[in-house]
């Protein structure tokens, strides 16, 4: 589904150049939950800018399904990533003027799918994540675990190729971590989501199949999650960010 090769970005003047990427290649198979990993500065974070076209890679190519997501003309890149990529934030960025049903339907309100079209599609997915008798309802009239489902659900909706998502549970007491990383997990399984996460924290990352780790721009290792339990791929996940060195402390 996705195929990344040689990329690079560059930031700074002609004299005074950062190098944030240096030539990252990998390739993510449709159905996948991968985790990037690294302490601040590695690059995950411009990585998945770059992946997202929030950010422009100074070289090397990126492909999601067979197109050229860095040749896409700037005056496209919008309705591309509303109907190719969903994103799960954060805070998870829901509008308070407007119901659980009309964010969820929100980008393919903007893309003037009708009504009928909209409705169908955002039951169909509430139904999956289990809110769809909260769909009438305002986020501030919901719990935290409704507005992690309805984030989800808006991350979906337009049957988005790859859903990405930069430190999710970064805010989230480890309860609502927890939740949310259950969530996307079911997402991956039973509603075959290809999922790209970048995190710190390797008890989320454990959720992943697959975790890439960079240091100072470059893949440093990599992590097949295969048959082992969660709570032994952990521990290799452990391992892993101490031979990174530098700060342990940004990466655990």
């Amino acid at each position: 589904m996705l195929h990344i090769k040689n990329i690079e970005k560059y930031y700074g003047s002609k004299n005074n150049v950062t190098k944030a990427l240096d030539r990252i290649s990998f390739d993510v198979e449709d159905g996948e939950f991968i985790a990037i990993m690294g302490a601040s500065g590695s690059g995950k974070t411009t990585l998945l800018n770059c992946i997202s076209t929030i950010d422009t890679a100074s070289a090397g190519s990126i492909l999601l399904d067979g197109e050229n997501i860095t040749e896409i003309p700037s005056g496209e890149l919008a309705r591309f990533r509303r109907e190719r990529l969903g994103f799960v934030f954060q805070d998870f960025n829901l509008l308070d003027t407007l119901t659980l049903e009309e964010n969820i339907g929100l980008s393919l309100t903007i893309n003037h799918a009708d009504a009928l079209t909209v409705q169908k599609k955002v039951h169909d997915v509430a139904i999956k994540l289990g809110i769809e008798d909260a769909l009438s309802k305002f986020p501030y009239q919901v719990s935290g675990g409704q507005k992690q489902r309805a984030a989800c659900a808006r991350a979906m909706v337009a049957g988005q190729s790859l859903i990405l998502a930069d430190e999710p549970t970064g805010a989230l007491d480890s309860k609502s971590s927890k939740n949310l990383l259950e969530i996307m997990t079911r997402m991956n399984r039973d509603m075959n989501a290809t999922i790209l996460m970048v995190t710190h924290d390797a008890y989320s990352a454990s959720y992943a199949s697959r975790i890439l780790f960079l240091k100072d721009g470059r893949l440093f290792n990599e992590l097949i999650r295969g048959e082992r339990t969660r709570t032994v791929f952990y521990h290799e996940i452990l391992d892993v960010l101490a031979l990174l060195g530098g700060d342990i402390s940004d990466v655990i």
